[in-house]
């Protein structure tokens, strides 16, 4: 039986970093989302198991094994569109990263492992949850970026649990962040109207413990109390 679901670390990041609420829409549609946004004060797309499908930038299925979900690529390619037209701040997390490049008319590797040069971003298979989201590789901030200054260095340790990443950036994105081998992690929408960037890696894992993680989420938390005070004219 499928279950609608939000994993807790997420949840929780936003509860205790952003100070708000978070709220689940099961099963929305892309036409609802004009009526939706209208009701809240911020979106996070979170990451996931499955991997947006290659055919949405014009690629084809490497590996018939990866795992997808149609569904949900129905729903946020459209989302992300709708959050920068409307200024409705936007936090983009491993998946929801790579669906805001690729709602913008970006595209993806779909086995960054297998790409020269690039290192092996996936995650331990066997290894404990505490090893799979600890720190793993460093990542380059561009220097007088709202990351350089969350982190309080050019710098950062971040964890890596994916298998896809940026191949080419979309128009309107721009890089913020950088791992040794040169691979896209973090971006910011260029003249949002709003809070909007997104990283691959997990900035939700343990985000209390962590000052660069928390104040990514403390960041977007105050950009979603701006707009409730606008949206609801206070």
């Amino acid at each position: 039986m499928p279950f609608l679901v939000l994993g807790d670390k997420y949840a929780r990041a936003v509860k205790v970093n952003a100070q708000a609420q978070p709220v689940l829409f099961p099963l929305a549609d892309a036409d609802q989302i004009d009526a939706l946004l209208a009701q809240v004060d911020g979106v996070m797309l979170t990451g996931s198991p499955s991997n947006v499908h290659p055919a949405r930038f014009g690629s084809t299925l490497a590996d018939a094994k990866l795992m997808l979900d149609e569904a949900r690529d129905d729903l946020t390619l459209v989302l992300v569109n709708a959050c920068v037209a409307q200024g409705v701040p936007l936090l983009g997390i491993c998946r929801g990263f790579q669906e805001i490049n690729v709602a913008m008319g970006g595209t993806l590797h779909q086995q960054v492992h297998a790409m020269p040069g690039y290192l092996d971003h996936r995650e331990s298979p066997d290894g404990a949850y505490e090893q799979q989201y600890g720190p793993s590789h460093a990542v380059r901030l561009e220097i007088g970026s709202a990351f350089a200054r969350w982190a309080g260095a050019d710098s950062a340790m971040v964890n890596s649990v994916h298998g896809q990443g940026v191949e080419r950036l979309a128009q309107g994105l721009r890089a913020l962040g950088h791992a040794p081998d040169g691979l896209v992690e973090a971006f910011e929408v260029e003249g949002a109207k709003a809070f909007a960037y997104a990283v691959q890696w997990h900035p939700e894992w343990k985000a209390s413990e962590n000052p660069f993680y928390a104040a990514i989420f403390e960041s977007f938390g105050q950009a979603c109390r701006k707009r409730q005070a606008e949206r609801l004219g206070y």
